[in-house]
């Protein structure tokens, strides 16, 4: 198939309205933007959201959807759960080992009695205890 006549066929598309044009175009004089007012100036543009003066709908709803990017640790009470402090290491695996802690949790928080004592035990940067100040 030749691509030499790129023209459409006949009668299918037709001339655009010239607004403002003069009367006989029927968008004369106002050219469709009715009488007189700020919608019928030229440059005219609405803010985006506005509602003519009633409070937007943006403003109306509550806030929504805040995300905190810092990480809460887990917090395990070494005076109430005590197979923690017979650990010879604490690292995360040896903490899943004795007591039951979500593959989604990032960091452990040692608090309680006997928690600074634990220190020189503590071998992984995501387990802190609660002297720390992480």
């Amino acid at each position: 198939m030749a691509l030499d006549n790129l023209t459409p066929a006949v009668d299918s598309t037709h001339k655009s309205k010239r607004k403002g044009r003069g009367q006989a175009s029927g968008m004369g004089k106002t050219a469709s933007r009715g009488s007189n007012g700020q919608k019928s100036r030229t440059g005219y543009s609405i803010k985006r959201g506005f509602e003519g003066g009633q409070q937007p709908l943006q403003r109306r709803l509550p806030k929504v959807g805040f995300y905190s990017g810092v990480i809460k640790p887990y917090v395990i009470n070494v005076g109430k759960i005590t197979t923690v402090a017979s650990l010879d290491e604490i690292t995360m695996d040896s903490l899943r080992a004795v007591h039951k802690i979500s593959n989604s949790v990032k960091k452990v928080k040692l608090i309680g009695k006997g928690a600074k004592e634990l220190a020189s035990k503590i071998k992984d940067e995501n387990v802190i205890y609660s002297g720390m100040n992480k």
